[in-house]
Formats: C-alpha cells, sequence, structure tokens
C-alpha cells in the first residue's frame, strides 16, 4: 500500500470495500442454508468413503492406543 496518512488510507479500503460490496463478489452476511448446498454432495462417491473408512480406522485406533 503506498504510503499516506491514516486518514487517506482508511479513505481507500473504504472505497475498496464500498466497490467489493457493490460488484457482490463480498457476501455481505451469509445465507442461513449454506451448509444445505453442500449436504450430500459426495454420497455415493468411492473416493469420499474410502476417506471416511480411513478416518474411522484412524479413530478407532487412537481410542484403543490413547497417547501419554
Amino acid at each position: 500500500m503506498s504510503p499516506g496518512t491514516i486518514e487517506e488510507r482508511i479513505a481507500r479500503l473504504e472505497e475498496m470495500m464500498d466497490r467489493l460490496m457493490q460488484t457482490g463478489s463480498v457476501p455481505t452476511q451469509p445465507s442461513r442454508d449454506d451448509w444445505r448446498r453442500t449436504f450430500g454432495m459426495f454420497a455415493g462417491d468411492p473416493v469420499m468413503k474410502e476417506i471416511i473408512e480411513a478416518g474411522n480406522r484412524l479413530r478407532e485406533e487412537d481410542r484403543r492406543n490413547p497417547s501419554p
């Protein structure tokens, strides 16, 4: 960022934020149902099934052999 007084720098940042907010590229608030868009997106995916199984194996090993 170029030098300037604090007031000038803040004014530039505020202008930049205004432009971002107007273009819609920065959400003002997350939607209440954001999680619903991703829920189930990996259903039936064989790679995701492997990942889940590997995670379950690791957790089970940790339960049997807790670290000190």
